[in-house]
């Protein structure tokens, strides 16, 4: 004898029979909706980050109409509703500011509303961890449904891709290979279709995550934004989110220590985005999961790059959808991946992984044949970065791998800007570029500064690559030697803090090591010499950033939201 279904979280606003019951159904009947759909069907709300000021997650409002279909075609009833949309390419001072404010947005609204399950919509860089952070923080049953990436860029027979090839433009017009007019064409040649980054940068490292760790349906990550399997995927979602909600398949069942390890794993074989580190992070604390920045360097310490994307490498996500997408990368990882991770389909990440295409060897290598042999993040320490710094091998130059420098130091990103292309700047190939105040609370928000453009006379020179050192972060687009998340920044009297013009700096990236060769008494007299941090906000949401955000190395989350609460029953609103 079959169990009967269980009684839905939404029955408690649509099945009362009182003066509540009258409200909440009648207001929701306004928008024609038919009795019969508060007839104890899941309830399915559709979170979306949709918004004109979001350029990559401009379609959403259309696709969330697909997932309707799928809904409905459950047995379900679905319910649209917005949050902020962190908006990587608009706002200011950066979106990573905002959020752990959208997570807030998305852990309240999931609370306080009728809802059984949560489809989670996300696209841009930072929608897509600030939708699990809040849907962790609840756990009800989530799945997730990214936008997609734009089609390939082209110019001529070159691919062009996004982020990657803004910052080789910068340096083409710098050089003198690149008109001013050619930098403005370049504008609409770059961004041809709607979808998010087509590189592998945050926004596509985040989709592919989502899909390797079991939060997204097979084929999420991958599919163009213009696709119409986009459009099925986003019809299957929706019904799979009913089901989800039938069965109370929660999260936290899909956020469990395996599944973060292979993030990591995965990610690694991406070369995927130094952004990731502290978004895993942040979600691992909301799901009260373990998880540090040590296990980035030990899962991440041999990991080779499979593949062959910008900006590590050639291609773009439209090619990485033809030739198989994550799943391919899956079954190319084999046992090093743990394949018994239930996922939001049903199927274990192994029955994924055997279903799918084998690798080309060109876009997607095998583990015999990589890429390139190293794609995990790194993480460095010393007495310049007590707490950890990350740094993405795939996207850095090998010479530069062990070096020392003097350091030529800015105090901010505005004195770099300033300062940067002058003539007379004392700097050479040889340099190691030190920003400091960019990080959590010093910018604030941890803006992408960390991968200072090279000085125009040493571009003119031929130079395109130097060690960078900063505590803010990168664009996942972006590449280079560049050490980033310096912990503890600098703001909070960090070791960057005390860093002058001409103190020798070496970074080890084989021994792990990022270290100032400067006398520890030394050291502690400029410590003595530093100001106290004063926050300049006295008011509003920066005042509360500034106040309760948490390091880099933790995940720049907000220390009041490390863990969650969950759905209890709540009051009556009359």
């Amino acid at each position: 004898m079959s169990n009967p279904p269980r009684r839905m979280r939404s029955q408690d606003w649509f099945g009362r029979h009182d003066s509540h019951g009258f409200v909440h159904r009648g207001w929701m009947k306004s928008q024609g909706h038919p009795a019969h759909m508060f007839d104890g069907r899941p309830v399915i709300g559709i979170c979306n980050t949709w918004s004109e000021l979001t350029p990559c997650n401009g379609h959403l409002r259309q696709l969330a109409e697909h997932v309707k279909r799928g809904v409905y075609e459950a047995g379900g009833f679905p319910l649209e509703f917005p949050v902020l949309s962190t908006g990587e390419s608009m706002m200011r001072p950066t979106a990573m500011l905002f959020r752990n404010l959208a997570s807030m947005d998305v852990e309240a609204s999931l609370r306080a509303n009728p809802l059984d399950a949560v489809v989670l919509m996300a696209g841009c860089d930072k929608t897509t961890p600030a939708l699990l952070m809040g849907a962790a923080s609840v756990d009800l049953p989530a799945i997730v449904l990214s936008g997609g990436p734009m089609l390939n860029a082209w110019k001529g027979r070159e691919r062009m891709g996004s982020g990657t090839h803004v910052f080789k433009a910068v340096e083409a017009v710098k050089a003198g290979t690149m008109t001013p007019a050619q930098f403005e064409a370049a504008e609409a040649e770059l961004n041809r279709s709607a979808g998010h980054c087509m590189t592998m940068g945050t926004a596509s490292t985040m989709a592919s995550l989502v899909e390797g760790m079991g939060l997204a349906l097979t084929g999420n990550a991958a599919l163009p934004a213009v696709d119409a399997r986009r459009q099925v995927l986003a019809h299957m979602t929706g019904m799979r989110a009913v089901e989800m909600a039938r069965q109370d398949l929660r999260l936290s069942h899909y956020l469990t220590r395996e599944h973060f390890e292979n993030g990591i794993l995965l990610n690694g074989a991406l070369g995927g985005s130094t952004n990731a580190v502290v978004h895993l992070l942040a979600l691992a604390g909301r799901a009260g999961v373990p998880l540090t920045l040590d296990d980035w360097d030990r899962l991440g310490r041999d990991v080779p790059c499979l593949v062959d994307l910008m900006p590590s490498g050639r291609f773009l996500m439209e090619d990485f959808c033809y030739a198989g997408g994550v799943p391919t990368v899956l079954r190319a990882m084999g046992e090093r991946m743990h394949r018994g991770a239930v996922t939001v389909s049903g199927e274990t990440l192994g029955e994924i992984a055997d279903a799918a295409e084998a690798p080309d060897g060109e876009v997607i290598r095998t583990l015999e044949k990589p890429f390139k042999a190293l794609g995990g993040i790194t993480v460095l320490r010393g007495n310049l970065a007590p707490y950890g710094a990350v740094l993405k091998p795939s996207a850095a130059s090998e010479p530069l791998m062990r070096h020392t420098g003097p350091a030529v130091v800015f105090d901010s990103i505005e004195d770099f800007q300033k300062r940067i292309d002058d003539p007379d700047l004392v700097v050479d190939e040889n340099s190691v570029l030190v920003l400091r105040n960019c990080g959590p609370r010093g910018y604030p928000g941890m803006a992408e500064v960390g991968n200072m453009r090279l000085p125009a006379k040493l571009i003119r020179k031929g130079i395109r690559d130097m060690v960078r050192i900063s505590d803010a972060r990168m664009s996942g687009t972006a590449y280079g030697t560049v050490v980033l998340h310096v912990a503890p920044e600098a703001i909070g009297g960090g070791p960057l803090a005390l860093v002058r013009d001409g103190d020798l700096v070496t970074l080890d990236v084989p021994a792990r090591t990022l270290h100032l060769q400067v006398e520890e008494s030394e050291l502690e007299k400029r410590r003595a010499e530093l100001k106290p941090f004063v926050s300049p906000y006295s008011r509003g949401y920066e005042r509360l950033y500034v106040e309760h955000v948490m390091g880099a190395d933790t995940g720049a989350d907000f220390d009041f939201l490390v863990g969650g609460s969950g759905a209890p029953p709540l009051r009556d609103s009359h």
